[in-house]
């Protein structure tokens, strides 16, 4: 059989996704599979696709008749698309108009709005799922969300996201003191911000931890839209929470916590809760998404928007070491239970070789 080729296509991407489509071109290069990754030119210069041996095409995320028909350009002689999330599927569709080129389509997290864009969102989804020959949903329920939208077939695909580097050689003293949490419990938080990511809830949750003695510090790790409103708010009530942006040292970060949390009213695998368990922090987490079957008996699971329930579950595991200890032992035996990278690969192959292999001769009498 001649050389598969296969394209991936990624939008804005999460970092999840990002880090996934990096590392899946490195496996499919590895063993033969001519790639080649359509995305933004930022993200080829945060993740480096072309070193993996791929070849990289900038593609910009909207979808004008310029950017489709770069995206068909690239698509030429493809066996196989992979389209990376919704909006890139629908563009990946829109490149193979009239083209019989299979179309999988890797479903990495869920979309968020309100209204009218909600409407929108619903139709995207199903234009997308219908478009796909395959559907590949990161958890459950992103597979049942793909089949109420109309998917022909849809897959539980539990990507493995690489692991992260092991952390410098920065005493956990150290980063304590850099972040003032000498003395005091110090609880991590690490996501964008944005609404879907629970940080209203989670300052909620602060309020309440002001009557524990000491007073846990809680830094929150990243940026987006909702960090003016943040500040505003940690200001006027006067939280016990420090904002310190994006950082490059999260693995330092978990280390130091004594806590970790992830107050999302949504996940499909969490990068946060893979990190925290493979470092063995404690972690507390809202029971959303993909994130009970990702975290198993690992992490103290909590409902969504439940602020007392938060304040409550850490309030105890702070007071309770020993417990903290059996989580920090039981994250890395749930984290080995995870699909490896390699189990990932060899999915995908699976997948591209059931969709490009010519359907068997009839046999004769």
């Amino acid at each position: 059989m001649s050389q598969l080729r296969t394209v991936q296509v990624l939008g804005g991407g999460s970092a999840g996704s990002s880090a996934h489509v990096r590392s899946l071109a490195a496996g499919l290069v590895a063993r033969g599979v001519q790639v080649t990754v359509c995305a933004p030119a930022a993200l080829e210069r945060a993740y480096e696709f072309a070193a993996t041996g791929a070849r990289f095409v900038p593609v910009p995320r909207r979808s004008d008749p310029a950017a489709v028909a770069s995206l068909r350009a690239a698509c030429e002689g493809a066996d196989v698309v992979h389209a990376h999330g919704l909006h890139s599927a629908v563009r990946a569709a829109l490149a193979l108009g009239g083209r019989s080129v299979p179309l999988v389509m890797t479903w990495h997290t869920r979309a968020h709005a309100e209204g009218a864009r909600r409407s929108l969102l619903h139709l995207l989804e199903r234009r997308a799922a219908r478009a796909a020959s395959v559907v590949l949903g990161t958890s459950s329920d992103l597979v049942d969300r793909a089949r109420s939208r109309g998917a022909r077939d849809a897959r539980l695909a539990p990507v493995a996201v690489p692991a992260p580097r092991a952390p410098a050689s920065v005493s956990d003293g150290k980063m304590r003191a850099e972040l003032g949490a000498v003395e005091r419990p110090l609880i991590v938080a690490v996501g964008s911000l944005v609404p879907h990511h629970g940080y209203g809830t989670l300052l909620d949750a602060a309020r309440m931890w002001r009557r524990l003695d000491p007073v846990p510090l809680l830094v929150i790790a990243g940026e987006g839209r909702e960090r003016a409103s943040l500040r505003r708010r940690i200001k006027a009530e006067d939280l016990p929470v420090s904002l310190i942006g994006s950082r490059s040292d999260v693995p330092e970060l978990l280390a130091a916590a004594d806590l970790v949390v992830l107050p999302s009213r949504w996940e499909a695998r969490s990068v946060l809760a893979q990190e925290a368990l493979r470092a063995g922090a404690p972690l507390v987490a809202t029971a959303v998404g993909g994130v009970p079957e990702l975290v198993g008996d690992a992490a103290e699971l909590v409902p969504d928007a439940n602020a007392e329930a938060l304040a409550r579950a850490v309030a105890r595991l702070l007071g309770d070491p020993a417990e903290r200890e059996r989580l920090a032992a039981a994250g890395p035996r749930q984290a080995a239970s995870w699909p490896t990278e390699d189990d990932t690969i060899a999915q995908m192959l699976s997948v591209y070789d059931e969709l490009v292999q010519p359907l068997a001769p009839p046999r004769t009498r």
